[in-house]
C-alpha cells in the first residue's frame, strides 16, 4: 500500500466526568508516542510489550506525573485499525482526559479527524465500507433488535450478500465478453433463456434487500410519530404513559396543549419520536389556532399517526373528519378511556382506519396492545435483525442503481439485442455493488462516509 499514515490520537470516550476516559493512539509511532507519556509500574517499556497486553502505570508530561492509568497495547495487524494501537485508560475527568491527549499530541501525534480510526480499519482491509458504516449503527443502537442488526452488519452479513450478487454478475460479464470476443473458441454458448434466468435471480436478490430497507431503517432510526385528536380526548395522558413520566400538562380544560411537546420513547423494539400536538378543532383563539396549525404540519410529515378518540363520549363529526383525512396513511385509532362505559361501537370506524386499539391512558390498561399494533403496522414483527439489512440511503441508492441496470439488461435480452448491449448493462449493475461495499469506490465517497462519524471512532 502506497498510503503512508501518520500517527493519530483522539479521546475515544464521551467528554465529561466519568470513572474512565480513553485516549486512543494509532499509527506507526503509536507505541513510541504512548511510551513517551506513560511509565509502566513494572518498568518494562511498552516498546518491548507484545500485543493484547495491559500495563498499569502513571501518565506524565513536561510538568511531571498527573494521573495513574492502564495502557493496552495492540500490535499491527491484529488491532482495530490494522496498525499499532495503544489505548490509555485514565480517570474520566475532563481535565485529565484533555491533558493526556495534549501530551500525546506534544509528542508527535496528530489529532484524529471524525471516523479516522474506522477509516484506517477500512483502508487497511480490516472491514468493508458497509461494515464500517455499521459501526455507527452499533454506537447509536437504541434497542436490542437495532443492536443485533448493527452487529450483523459489522460482522459482514450485508457485505457478503452484496459480494455474492456482484461476483455472480462479474462471472456472467466475463463469460459474455469472452463469448463475444472469441466466438470461434470452444466455450459454452450464451443462450437467452439461462442468461435471463441468471439476471432475474440477481435482480430478485437486490429487490429483496430493497424491500427490507424501510423496516430496517425504522428499527435503527425510529419513527416520527404524531399523537393527534380533538381537544380533551387524552392525547397528553397517552404521551405521559408512553414516556413514563409527565411530559405534557393534563387538565380537564380543552385546548391545554398549545405547542408541540416532543419525547423519544421505546415501544417494544421500535423507537418512537413522539409529538403531542394541540387538539385539532376550529377555534377563534389565535394562540390555540397557531397550535392547531403546528399540529396539522406535524401530522402531514409523520411516519406514524396515533389518532386518540374518546370512547366515553359520542363519536363526533370532528373525529370522523380527522379519520377520513388519513386514508392510506400509517395510522392507529387509539380508543381511549376504556375504563369508562363506551358510548359507541368500534364498528363505527369500519373503513376509516386499518387498526384500532382499546386503551386507558390513565390506568395503562391496553398499553401492550398498542405496542403490538405499532410493530404490526410497521411490519417489524417478522423482521430478522440478523439478516442482511441496508443501513443507510447511500447503500440503498447503490442497490437501486444496480437493480435498474439489471432491469435494462433483462429488457435487452428479451428484445434480442446484441450481447454487447447486455454487457454494458451488466457493467452498470456491477459498479454500484462494488461501491456499496467499498471494493471500488472514489475517495470522495469514502470521505463523505467517515465525515459522519464521531471523533475517536
Amino acid at each position: 500500500m502506497l498510503w503512508q499514515p501518520s500517527t493519530i490520537a483522539a479521546v475515544a470516550t464521551p467528554l465529561g466526568a466519568g470513572g474512565l476516559g480513553v485516549i486512543r493512539i494509532s499509527g506507526p509511532q503509536a507505541i513510541q508516542t504512548a511510551q513517551a507519556i506513560f511509565s509502566p509500574a513494572g518498568g518494562r517499556a511498552l516498546s518491548q510489550s507484545p500485543g493484547y497486553t495491559a500495563h498499569y502505570g502513571r501518565l506524565h508530561d513536561a510538568d511531571g506525573d498527573f494521573d495513574e492509568a492502564v495502557a493496552t497495547v495492540f500490535r499491527a495487524p491484529r488491532s482495530y485499525t490494522g496498525e499499532d494501537v495503544v489505548e490509555l485508560s485514565c480517570h474520566g475527568g475532563l481535565y485529565l482526559v484533555q491533558r493526556t491527549l495534549r501530551a500525546a499530541l506534544d509528542h508527535g501525534a496528530q489529532l484524529a479527524g471524525p471516523g479516522e480510526f474506522t477509516k484506517r480499519a477500512y483502508l487497511n482491509g480490516k472491514m468493508s465500507l458497509a461494515q464500517a458504516e455499521s459501526v455507527m449503527d452499533l454506537i447509536g443502537a437504541a434497542g436490542q433488535q437495532a443492536a443485533r442488526a448493527a452487529l450483523a452488519g459489522r460482522d459482514g452479513v450485508l457485505s457478503r450478500r452484496i459480494d455474492q450478487i456482484a461476483d455472480t454478475l462479474v462471472d456472467l460479464a466475463a463469460h459474455l465478453a469472452a463469448w463475444n470476443d472469441y466466438p470461434d473458441e470452444d466455450m459454452e454458448s450464451v443462450e437467452p433463456g439461462p442468461l435471463a434466468a441468471c439476471l432475474r435471480e440477481s435482480l430478485s436478490a437486490c429487490q429483496a434487500l430493497l424491500d427490507g430497507y424501510d423496516a430496517g431503517r425504522i428499527l435503527r432510526e425510529g419513527v416520527d410519530t404524531a399523537i393527534i385528536g380533538r381537544p380533551n380526548v387524552g392525547k397528553s395522558t397517552l404521551m405521559n404513559l408512553l414516556a413514563g413520566t409527565q411530559k405534557s400538562i393534563v387538565t380537564d380544560i380543552p385546548g391545554t396543549t398549545r405547542d408541540i411537546v416532543e419525547e423519544t420513547v421505546r415501544a417494544g423494539e421500535v423507537t418512537l419520536r413522539l409529538a403531542d400536538t394541540a387538539g385539532i378543532r376550529d377555534t377563534d383563539d389565535p394562540v390555540e389556532q397557531a397550535g392547531v396549525d403546528l399540529a396539522r404540519k406535524r401530522l402531514a410529515s409523520a411516519q406514524l399517526i396515533l389518532v386518540v378518540l374518546d370512547r366515553s363520549e359520542p363519536l363526533g363529526q370532528e373525529d370522523l373528519a380527522l379519520l377520513s383525512g388519513l386514508q392510506g396513511r400509517p395510522a392507529i385509532a387509539v380508543l381511549n378511556k376504556s375504563d369508562l362505559p363506551p358510548q359507541w361501537e368500534e364498528s363505527s370506524l369500519h373503513g376509516l382506519v386499518s387498526r384500532t386499539v382499546e386503551i386507558s391512558a390513565r390506568t395503562g390498561e391496553g398499553a401492550q396492545s398498542l405496542v403490538d399494533a405499532i410493530a404490526q403496522l410497521l411490519h417489524l414483527s417478522g423482521i430478522d435483525p440478523a439478516a442482511p439489512l441496508l443501513a443507510n440511503e447511500r447503500q440503498r441508492a447503490c442497490l437501486q442503481s444496480s437493480a435498474a441496470a439489471l432491469e435494462e439488461a433483462l429488457q435487452a435480452v428479451d428484445a434480442g439485442v446484441t450481447l454487447d448491449a447486455v454487457t454494458v448493462c451488466l457493467d452498470e449493475a456491477i459498479r454500484p455493488l462494488l461501491e456499496l461495499t467499498g471494493r471500488k469506490v472514489s475517495d470522495t465517497v469514502v470521505d463523505a462516509v467517515f465525515a459522519q462519524f464521531c471523533v475517536g471512532k
